[in-house]
């Protein structure tokens, strides 16, 4: 425990202020998600793009590109989420099974791309443990840029395998930051789940997948 705690301090001290920066934008965004505000764009946006030249600069390539990913998702779930003239704003629901489906396929496809890409092109040295985190954060990106309630349940499967493979690479301040990220995804469920309670759209079973209508 103390040898952990001897590198979370270390981590925050050598953490220069463009890392903080960024973190506070990846926060930012998470909290607007909870309170369903579009703002999550433009400071998410913002949070990637500090993220890709960080991770560029550190030689980070596959990161880097996973990034440029996030940052396409979130220029179209700006777009997608944006107000239009005689159009209502885009409502927070719940998947269909034709969504389950493309979930299902995106996050499939997307771990065996990478598991492929990661194991032949690069040095990781856990390249199955890798690719599952960012493939199901991918659907998880999908799902919330449609403001579909299941967007935090994967995005927190992604998180909760995120940590100890941060804690496995020795980098403590990002298991910590992903820890609490996972905290406000739970918020973020009950108070999207609240919402669609309000407007009586909930089915009888969410696990279903089926929307009604």
């Amino acid at each position: 425990m103390d040898h952990q705690i001897h590198l979370l301090l270390r981590e925050l001290i050598s953490t220069s202020w463009l890392e903080w920066l960024a973190v506070l934008f990846g926060v930012a965004e998470v909290l607007y998600a909870r309170a369903n505000k579009i703002w999550l764009y433009p400071t998410g946006i913002a949070g990637v793009l500090l993220s890709m030249y960080l991770f560029f600069q550190a030689g980070l390539y596959a990161e880097c590109a996973l990034n440029g990913y996030y940052l396409v998702m979130s220029l179209y779930g700006w777009v997608y989420w944006i107000r239009r003239k005689g159009q209502p704003e885009v409502p927070v629901s719940v998947c269909t099974r034709k969504e389950w489906g493309w979930v299902v396929g995106m996050t499939l496809a997307g771990f065996g791309l990478l598991v492929f890409l990661l194991d032949r092109f690069t040095a990781s040295t856990v390249p199955v443990w890798d690719a599952w985190v960012s493939a199901t954060a991918w659907a998880g990106m999908w799902l919330l840029a449609r403001r579909k309630l299941e967007n935090w349940i994967l995005l927190n499967i992604s998180n909760a395998c995120a940590i100890p493979l941060l804690w496995y690479k020795q980098l403590p301040l990002y298991a910590v930051l992903t820890l609490y990220l996972f905290l406000v995804a739970v918020q973020g469920y009950r108070r999207w789940r609240q919402i669609l309670t309000a407007r009586h759209t909930v089915p009888a079973r969410i696990g279903s997948g089926i929307q009604t209508t």
